[in-house]
């Protein structure tokens, strides 16, 4: 998911809270009596626009409130939600579903075949732009058979699709509620999920009560029947250090985005998970139609010109991993790890590269200039949405380095309100710009990758690169018959994006939790790594 392309329409003070359902430090021990009720006070990074969308922001509460068709297995494998069973066509055309009977939304809906084709509608008219982008162009319409069938079809085989569909982003609102318009909905979307959204306090937290009445949970959950804790109070902590000592004092009793610096504390002292995201990684995008990276040589100079990995492992404490491979995180089905060593760090390469395009002076500063121009990079980066300060840490190594070969990079941190409004979306905007995209498939590749045209443009291809080949090669990877042949598809894909150098690899996104030792059962969803309370319990 890309901000600005998805967004649908901040640290607050730390309210000390107290601990419902335990007594004494939040690192307690976690043996003792399992508690029924109780309040979770979880402590997160940032805040989104919507309690539900299409950035991982939003889905990452909405998880809690929205039930799914499918979900996915630690495994990768496929598992029922709100469907049982579903079967596909001989020609991969058509997705029949069979539906649990008699699941209702908390506001009385039926959750029936045609709540969940009137969803597909609502995405398809981008009401959530992910969820749009993630099934186009293969998606052709979706009706309800009878009241617990639902036929989906498609334009031609799309492999992928149920992996896709077990994102987040895919969740079912009731159709009532989004008849209310999008402000209401942004604020209370109404699901059939563990949670119901009782209040947002802007700034602060958004605050959600347990479903009495919950009766869909998936295959994947560590228990049956209602959440058994009664509130989950979602605190936005967007300062790292106060929000890591949150918990030593007892204010939350689980915290999202754990401080690098504090990993090997946190792993002494609570129970921590580390989730590393598939889809994009982290990775430099490179404007292909405006500016000095429209020459191939300058954005493989580029690549050479910094050593990225001792730069990750610095800034981020050795906890979160380098990424050479700029398409495809190292966790995602179809990952093609012999492109992740391209463009090691080399300066004399880079050097060489620069040389034989003409860029062989220097001015006073040291920067590189050819026919009186400066060799200058305006990179501007998401500061107030997906960078923190490690990652700004990170940033700043690497124009030091790149400054040793003759660029002369401009960072520029962009708030989250810039970021929202598109500030630095356009060609002329940037030349280098940092984005990442979760997906639990390669066919991430056709969302970020899909030509950027006139007539059919693509907001998600940042670095604005237009390659036939690749397309082509993309959506044979897509409709491919097997897994097999689709990864071998997307393999390709993934060396002509390294062999053109449109996009530089730098880390793999990645989800962080340390909890109290007495609260239990808090796990990951696969897809993309939203935390869920559900199944949560505390001991005493």
């Amino acid at each position: 998911m890309r901000i600005r392309h998805v967004v649908a329409a901040a640290s607050g003070a730390l309210l000390v809270a107290s601990l419902a359902a335990c007594g004494g430090s939040a690192a307690a021990s976690g043996d003792g009596e399992k508690v029924q009720g109780g309040t979770i006070v979880y402590g997160h990074e940032q805040e989104p626009p919507c309690i539900f969308g299409g950035w991982v922001q939003q889905a990452y509460i909405s998880r809690n409130i929205l039930d799914s068709v499918v979900t996915m297995a630690d495994d990768g494998s496929i598992k029922p939600w709100l469907a049982t069973d579903w079967k596909i066509s001989a020609d991969g055309l058509t997705y029949t579903f069979t539906l649990k009977p008699g699941v209702k939304f908390t506001d009385g809906t039926p959750l029936d075949a045609q709540a969940v084709a009137d969803n597909f509608a609502y995405w398809e008219k981008g009401g959530n732009s992910t969820a749009k982008v993630s099934i186009d162009p293969y998606f052709k319409a979706a009706r309800a058979i009878d009241a617990t069938h639902l036929e989906v079809t498609l334009t031609k085989p799309y492999l992928p699709l149920l992996q896709m569909i077990s994102q987040a982003y895919f969740g079912i609102q009731s159709p009532t509620a989004l008849k209310r318009g999008d402000q209401q909905n942004c604020e209370d979307p109404i699901g059939s999920g563990a949670f119901k959204v009782q209040e947002w306090k802007h700034g602060q937290e958004v605050v959600l009560t347990r479903n009495p009445d919950y009766t869909s949970w998936p295959a994947t959950a560590k228990h049956q029947g209602p959440a058994i804790v009664d509130t989950v109070r979602w605190k936005f902590l967007s300062d790292a250090v106060s929000r890591y000592s949150s918990l030593a004092t007892g204010e939350t009793n689980v915290i999202y985005d754990v401080p690098t610096v504090n990993w090997k504390d946190a792993k002494t002292k609570y129970d921590v998970q580390q989730y590393i995201t598939p889809g994009k990684p982290v990775s430099i995008y490179l404007n292909t139609v405006n500016g000095i990276f429209t020459d191939k040589a300058l954005r493989q100079a580029f690549a050479y010109g910094a050593d990225r990995k001792s730069a990750v492992e610095a800034a981020f404490h050795g906890v979160i991993p380098y990424e050479g491979n700029p398409a495809v995180s190292q966790s995602t089905p179809g990952y093609h790890a012999a492109v992740a060593g391209a463009y090691a760090f080399d300066q004399a390469k880079a050097n060489a590269l620069l040389d034989q395009a003409g860029w062989t002076a220097r001015d006073a500063s040291g920067f590189r200039t050819k026919d009186g121009k400066q060799l200058a990079v305006k990179f501007t980066y998401p500061a107030g949405s997906v960078f923190t300060t490690e990652g700004a840490t990170l940033l700043q190594i690497l124009q030091q380095q790149w400054k040793q070969v003759g660029f002369n990079v401009t960072l520029i941190p962009e708030t989250q309100a810039e970021t929202f409004a598109g500030k630095y979306s356009g060609p002329k905007a940037y030349d280098a710009q940092p984005w990442y995209w979760t997906s639990p498939s390669s066919a991430i590749l056709w969302i970020v990758w899909r030509p950027d045209t006139k007539d059919n443009p693509n907001g998600s291809n940042s670095a604005f690169y237009n390659n036939d080949q690749l397309s082509t090669v993309i959506q044979a990877g897509n409709s491919a018959a097997t897994t097999e042949e689709a990864n071998a598809k997307y393999a390709e894909a993934q060396q002509i994006i390294q062999d053109n150098a449109p996009a530089v690899g730098l880390y793999t996104q990645t989800t962080s939790l340390a909890s109290a030792r007495n609260l239990h059962d808090v796990w990951l969803e696969k897809s993309q790594g939203e935390p869920v309370f559900a199944d949560a319990y505390f001991t005493k």
